[in-house]
């Protein structure tokens, strides 16, 4: 799988390259959703489970969800919302759900909406994961952090979205990687390690959404993208700080 240089179109990944530190997407492979000049762009982290099933807050969808059967971080951006990502082969486009304008391999993947009857789609879906939040970037934005060196813009492949354990999709990602990014993947967990005296502590262990069971509002996608966006910034010293953003 070749480097996709610059351009992060839908349906490709963001792979946080090991200088961005920030906890909302240190070691993120990110999947772009939609990617528009004037919209800006709007993606799903694929590798951040929580520990809330599925079950606990979209029980009617439960049983067509992937394992691990929870629900997964997507982003900063509207952490109590969800929105989720189904597989669904053939040729047909079931009520609820809405193709990605995205690579060829990922053809038959799209957003569905949560609203629909979960027994109009049992026999359609292969694979589904539901996301809380999801991660904007307003225009230009994230072209600028690419450019800082912040992600690898890379190709992705269907077993990504539904990796049965997401906690090694970054390294098997840069892994496949031909030449030198393959080595990527054997970087040190802690780049912080190598910060300048006096440059910022590692980051604690992102927190769960808290209000997420109590109340979760069903898009068919995020209804509105984050004009502040939830972009990471760069430091001088090679680690990435929040931007602030919720």
């Amino acid at each position: 799988m070749d480097h996709m240089g610059s351009d992060p179109k839908a349906g490709r990944l963001l792979v946080a390259t090991p200088l961005l530190g920030d906890p909302n997407f240190k070691r993120a492979v990110v999947l772009v959703v939609e990617h528009e000049e004037v919209e800006g762009t709007l993606g799903v982290v694929l590798n951040r489970p929580t520990a809330i099933g599925v079950g606990q807050v979209l029980e009617q969808w439960t049983e067509l969800t992937t394992e691990p059967s929870v629900v997964f971080r997507g982003g900063p951006v509207a952490p109590n919302s969800a929105l989720a990502l189904a597989l669904i082969p053939g040729k047909d486009e079931p009520v609820g759900w809405r193709a990605l304008d995205g690579a060829p391999s990922l053809a038959r993947l799209g957003l569905l909406d949560l609203d629909t009857p979960p027994g109009l789609l049992t026999t359609a879906i292969t694979s589904m994961r539901v996301y809380a939040g999801y991660a904007g970037w307003s225009p230009g934005q994230l072209e600028a952090e690419i450019e800082e060196g912040a992600w690898y813009v890379l190709g992705a492949e269907p077993g990504d979205v539904f990796a049965p354990d997401p906690s090694l999709l970054w390294r098997q990602v840069l892994r496949r990687q031909d030449g030198d990014l393959a080595f990527v993947a054997t970087y040190p967990d802690d780049p912080t390690l190598n910060l300048s005296p006096g440059g910022r502590p590692p980051y604690p262990p992102m927190p769960l959404c808290p209000g997420l069971i109590a109340k979760i509002a069903i898009v068919s996608g995020p209804r509105s993208r984050a004009r502040a966006g939830s972009s990471a910034r760069l430091s001088r010293t090679g680690s990435a700080y929040s931007d602030g953003d919720p």
